[in-house]
């Protein structure tokens, strides 16, 4: 059974990123640019996950060993990047309700891949009649939001 305190957290978390585009979309705006928006808004995140980092966790870590990480574990970063700069070039056009749908399904469809496949090293957790189901009411919400906004 899931605890349902972390359910909570994880519903924050939500509610918390889905404040990120539309704020980041008004620095945009007021700074005549989407990507100097974006670096300032990574810019902070860097700057508060270094003080967690060092407050929180102590400095704990083996930096040295970053040499031995995967190649592809770059990628991580990179999918930053691209939520944080998309999210400032795609939801204001969109509208923010449709970008975080669309957003969502795209999350539920690659993470479907990703358990079916056990990418990444992960345990595999193969898609079930059930969860397709489920995948395709996600898609659905899309297409029902976008014909809300119309």
């Amino acid at each position: 059974m899931v605890n349902l305190g972390y359910i909570v957290i994880a519903v924050s978390i939500g509610v918390m990123v889905s404040l990120q585009p539309s704020i980041n979309a008004v620095m945009a705006r007021e700074l005549s640019s989407s990507l100097l928006a974006s670096t300032i808004s990574i810019g902070i995140s860097f700057c508060l996950i270094f003080l967690a980092w060092q407050l929180l966790g102590k400095g704990e870590g083996e930096i040295s060993r970053i040499r031995l990480l995967p190649w592809w574990i770059i990628f991580g970063g990179v999918a930053g990047m691209i939520f944080v700069v998309g999210g400032v070039m795609v939801a204001p056009v969109l509208g923010i309700a449709l970008f975080f749908v669309c957003i969502i399904g795209g999350q539920v469809l690659g993470s479907t891949l990703i358990d079916q496949l056990g990418a990444f090293g992960l345990p595999v957790k193969p898609v079930s009649s059930v969860k397709l189901l489920g995948l395709g009411f996600v898609l659905t919400g899309v297409v029902l939001v976008q014909y809300g906004n119309n």
